[in-house]
């Protein structure tokens, strides 16, 4: 039997650290090596391999191989010492980044990005570059999420949804919801929906300014008395100088060209009160009734001002030819310092029975055109969760294409006594 060396005479067993006695072969406790301790380093020179840690020699006993070990035993480290689980191999220290020279970064450590400056947007992809005015990365060129990308709005017994869609770059279409308290302390909802004319310089503005500007002269009318059809009407001309003031705006003047017409928007509005449904309208965004009873027949509130329309009105062309026809969509009527002539639509109605009035922008329509589809794209229990009906209708466009804008509100007929006020 082989003596340890002097130097590596030990009194515990490296391995299990029970307690040892003077001569020992092997550990009593778990059958240890004793002899396969290294050397001092000046004895057993150690070797490198590949920058790695110094791997310590290994004793060879013929009388104590294990089979299939091939007679080398791995030394033990000291307590503690980490161990590599797929190949049994134990290092004398803890592992450092250099013992691993060619190891890649673990990628589910985000790199460190230093902190923006107060005021400074920073690029959602790249969290590095500065976004400039146009709402695109400087350093990587990512197009920026923008606020309008997608709306949701619940206000008392109403909601509106407003999305991208899956094939423009903006949104360019806008709404406003509210409700008021009329003089006899009645409630009544208000919705607008509008839609920029794409062709049109600004449109995202021109839809916005006309939301705004048509939801505050109807929430400040109503409540005043004056009568909800007029209310609209009137409405509708404070949305038109909205948006004929844009164009005389330096920026809009700046950026004309002769191929460019005026900020321009489509609009369609609804009032619903406890015994009256008003809606007004100009161009092709339209208002749908659908009856809580679904045996009861729904109805399309308005009528298109469009090429489309127009050929029907005339009987040149049934329905189906003419919004088959490329030139259907063509508007006739618009809000803009360049529209023809203001003629503001309104109508109103008094049902029999309780609904849902859906107000949208041609982006949901165009996958629901007839009042009978929109009655089955629109949920059962709408008129009690006007938001996840809102919300169903925006995914019923994106589902068939998300060609366009995609905008509707959904408001409740007749209107709740209970939550009236002004939002």
């Amino acid at each position: 039997m082989s003596q340890m060396p002097q130097q590596a005479a030990l009194t515990n067993c490296p391995s299990c650290e029970e307690p040892l006695e003077s001569g020992d072969r092997f550990c009593g406790a778990c059958g240890y090596d004793l002899s396969a301790v290294p050397a001092p380093p000046d004895d057993h020179p150690t070797l490198a391999v590949n920058g790695s840690a110094p791997v310590p020699p290994v004793a060879h006993d013929p009388a104590g191989t294990a089979p299939g070990d091939h007679g080398l035993t791995p030394p033990a480290p000291p307590s503690g010492s980490p161990v590599s689980p797929a190949s049994g191999v134990r290092f004398d220290r803890p592992p450092e980044p250099d013992d691993y020279p060619l190891q890649a970064p673990d990628p589910r450590v985000a790199a460190e990005t230093p902190t923006p400056a107060e005021g400074v947007k920073v690029c959602v992809a790249c969290r590095a570059g500065h976004v400039d005015l146009d709402g695109y990365c400087e350093n990587c060129g990512h197009a920026q999420p923008r606020e309008r990308d997608h709306m949701e709005q619940e206000c008392g017994p109403m909601a509106a949804v407003s999305d991208r869609g899956l094939r423009h770059h903006r949104n360019e279409d806008a709404f406003a919801v509210g409700t008021a308290a009329l003089p006899d302390g009645s409630p009544a909802s208000v919705a607008i929906v509008c839609d920029g004319v794409s062709s049109a310089t600004r449109p995202d503005d021109a839809s916005l300014a006309a939301s705004r500007a048509a939801s505050e002269a109807l929430l400040t009318a109503l409540p005043r008395g004056t009568h909800p059809q007029q209310a609209m009407h009137d409405a509708i001309v404070a949305a038109s100088r909205a948006v004929n003031a844009l164009a005389a705006e330096p920026q809009t003047a700046r950026e004309h060209a002769p191929h460019q017409n005026a900020p321009a928007c489509t609009i369609v509005g609804a009032v619903v009160t406890s015994g009256l449904l008003v809606v007004g309208w100009v161009g092709d965004s339209r208002a749908y009734w659908v009856p809580v009873d679904r045996s009861s027949l729904p109805a399309r509130l308005t009528e298109d001002d469009s090429w489309a329309a127009q050929m029907v009105a005339a009987g040149l062309m049934n329905e189906a030819e003419a919004y088959a026809d490329e030139r259907a969509h063509a508007i006739t009527g618009w809000l803009g310092a360049d529209a023809y002539e203001l003629e503001p639509h309104t109508a109103s109605f008094k049902p029999d029975r309780p609904g849902v009035v859906v107000v949208c922008t041609d982006g949901l329509w165009n996958y629901a055109e007839a009042a009978q589809e929109m009655a089955e794209a629109v949920p059962l229990d709408a008129a009690v969760r006007p938001l996840h009906g809102a919300q169903v209708l925006v995914g019923h466009a994106l589902d068939g294409g998300g060609h366009d804008n995609v905008t509707v509100a959904l408001v409740p007929f007749p209107a709740p006594s209970q939550g009236a006020g002004s939002a």
